[in-house]
């Protein structure tokens, strides 16, 4: 008998589940998640399955990991200071693919150097311009190194990476390892946002095996990619930004498990994000393009799936500017104003009470904030210090620690840091309201809905009439929300069929009036004409009211709130990598390896040594992610042209891919 317990560490809940045999969930539990010591929610929520299973720690065989980590961090902005090294790239390349926005005015070097498209080098590496920007760079989490054609070639970006590591002893990042394919600043970017994950999903890991070694179990942790399949824990800790939707791809494993569907939409609410994937024949699709995740367009293979800043903790935005009025949600997240009230009922409570007395609505009501730690101040400016230090370590009233607008920057920049988390009014509190909730501090919940409901909106009017109005608008706005976004995945998949793009379509006047079944002159009706599989914690409380909006049938399936946890458990050990041949000039077949370039005279030879490089690298992977039963497969995609009547070779991409069950430790 095999167990295995698979986690889940979101945003809001740190799930757990005890899979037996890998065909009965025996147990689940769910914690909350433990900022910032991830290590107590994941201890608490795997004592308690383990205890609701009467199983010794020592006889689980398996944990894996699976987490929103790094989707919510890149969704809401946040991870370590970086720095960047451009090797042979031109200073406006370093401006394409959002790569500017992703720094954040972290440190960046354009250092000479590269690859030409056929491998040879453009220029030689910079070595000590590389040491002398070495020494100004301050304090970061972890380097990114990005050379010109460093999938040609990338001894460069490995030498760059040595020189790092040896002087500054960080974690360095390099661009060849993350993606075979070309386009350098968009794998400059992929690195950026590695390097920027590193010190958290590092954290992660470390906290997430200390406790499992804690409470006794010495099983192997692996954890969940963003394409569904396993790595080790290792492995991720080297490469975080393929966890990025890593919860979402676990979801949609641990949905087919629990359906046995093989064509679904697939829906996850979290409190960050919901996640929207199309299974087709028991399959999600992998996205050709690279995950895009927070606005940004990575490298990473992950499923296709879009991701939208809309969970049960999104921040409510009252709109008031117009003459009627109404909110909008997300895409940060909040810390839902009902919870904190929980953990400290005095300050919340007081604060509230405080602010209703006032003859005037503030712009802060019922808005708090908390130090998260006690993390480095290096970066920060002398207002983000300063209003750090005013906070402190305690919970605080917004309207008590920001006395001007500039302050307002600065709280924006300590949250993008993660050094500092806003409470406010959210979906969450609003269920609590409505009673469809009862979790956490309902009446804190009313007094915060209270306040925002006595805004006035541009025609003098209240915002709404009381908390439990308010917060029928908050559930409608949310409702509404998750409806365009499953009517733009559906439109994105059939996008060849229409001339608009998918969020155009999915706000068409004819589509609305069609979903509202309209009868005049016209008949007009619409639907989405597939299910919809709805999983987290709040998805019995929003979707039954979505399924009627779209006219589809919603399937909300028993565990459907730990799906993420029973995914982790049931998926297997993946390694692609793939390589490519150029042919430089006639009758010379280049194969692209990491130490460098080699030639052929014989395309048969070339194939032959790409294939084996690559088999060897996928073996290697898998050995140390701990897989066995491992099976592989070879695609190869040999593109050729028609030349004076004869096939001449001009490119090949090899792509080798093992997979394997994850080796069970024993008892």
């Amino acid at each position: 008998m095999a167990l295995a317990v698979g986690i889940d560490t979101g945003g809001t809940y740190t799930d757990a589940v005890l899979i037996r045999d890998e065909t009965e969930v025996v147990a689940s539990a769910k914690s909350l998640t433990t900022r910032p010591d991830l290590a107590l929610g994941i201890g608490s929520a795997v004592q308690a399955v383990l205890d609701r299973a009467a199983v010794q720690a020592g006889e689980v065989s398996l944990t894996a990991l699976s987490t929103t980590l790094a989707t919510n961090a890149l969704v809401e902005g946040q991870g370590g200071r970086v720095a960047l090294v451009g090797i042979g790239f031109r200073p406006a390349d370093l401006n394409r693919h959002g790569l500017a926005e992703a720094l954040k005015g972290d440190p960046v070097l354009a250092l000479s150097g590269g690859h030409t498209h056929a491998g040879t080098e453009a220029a030689p590496l910079d070595e000590s311009a590389l040491r002398a920007f070495l020494e100004t760079v301050g304090e970061v989490s972890g380097y990114a190194v990005a050379g010109q054609f460093a999938t040609r070639n990338p001894t460069h970006e490995s030498r760059a990476a040595r020189i790092i590591a040896e002087i500054t002893g960080r974690p360095v990042t390099c661009s060849h390892q993350l993606s075979a394919r070309l386009n350098g600043p968009k794998r400059a970017l992929t690195a950026v946002l590695n390097a920027r994950l590193i010190g958290m999903i590092d954290d992660l890991i470390a906290q997430a095996q200390a406790e499992l070694a804690r409470l006794g179990i010495t099983a192997p942790l692996m954890v969940v990619r963003g394409d569904g399949a396993l790595m080790s824990a290792d492995q991720a800790r080297a490469r975080p930004i393929e966890t990025i939707l890593s919860g979402p791809a676990a979801s949609i494993v641990g949905a087919g498990w629990l359906t046995g569907r093989s064509d679904a939409l697939i829906s996850d609410i979290g409190g960050t994000t919901t996640d929207i994937a199309l299974i087709r024949d028991g399959r999600p699709a992998i996205d050709p393009e690279g995950a895009l995740v927070g606005g940004f367009r990575t490298m990473v293979e992950a499923v296709a799936m879009r991701t939208h800043g809309l969970g049960g903790d999104s921040q409510v935005h009252p709109r008031i500017a117009g003459l009627d009025g109404g909110v909008t949600l997300g895409p940060r997240r909040v810390l839902p104003l009902s919870l904190l009230a929980r953990q400290a009922p005095d300050v919340v409570h007081r604060a509230l009470d405080r602010q209703l007395r006032a003859t005037a609505p503030g712009d802060h009501d019922a808005r708090f904030v908390r130090a998260l730690s006690q993390a480095p101040k290096d970066g920060l400016g002398a207002r983000e210090c300063a209003l750090l230090e005013r906070i402190g370590m305690r919970v605080a009233p917004l309207d008590e620690v920001l006395r001007n607008r500039m302050d307002h920057g600065a709280l924006e920049r300590l949250t993008g840091r993660g050094l500092v988390q806003v409470a406010g009014i959210t979906p969450t509190d609003a269920s609590n309201v409505l009673g469809r909730m009862d979790d956490w501090d309902s009446e804190a919940a009313r007094k915060g809905l209270d306040l925002v409901a006595r805004k006035r909106v541009g025609s003098g009017n209240r915002l709404a009439d009381g908390a439990e109005t308010l917060a029928r608008m908050i559930v409608d706005q949310l409702t509404c929300q998750t409806e365009i976004a499953l009517l733009e995945t559906a439109f994105s998949e059939e996008r060849d069929r229409f001339d608009l793009p998918p969020e155009d379509m999915a706000r068409h006047v004819l589509l609305r009036a069609g979903l509202s079944r309209h009868r005049g002159l016209l008949a007009l009706d619409a639907a989405l004409n597939i299910e919809v599989v709805g999983l987290g914690a709040s998805a019995a409380s929003y979707y039954p009211a979505v399924g009627d909006r779209l006219h589809c049938p919603v399937i909300l399936p028993e565990h459907g709130d730990v799906a993420n946890a029973i995914g982790a458990v049931v998926g297997r050990v993946t390694v692609r990598r793939s390589g490519t041949i150029t042919t430089p000039a006639e009758g010379k077949y280049r194969v692209h390896l990491d130490h460098g370039p080699e030639d052929h005279a014989d395309p048969e030879a070339a194939l032959r040594q790409l294939e084996d490089s690559l088999r060897l690298q996928v073996a290697t992977e898998l050995r140390a992610a701990g897989a066995e039963e491992i099976r592989h497969s070879v695609a190869r995609d040999i593109r050729t042209a028609q030349v004076e009547a004869r096939e001449v070779f001009v490119e090949a991409t090899l792509t080798v891919e093992g997979s394997g069950r994850p080796r069970m430790a024993v008892g």
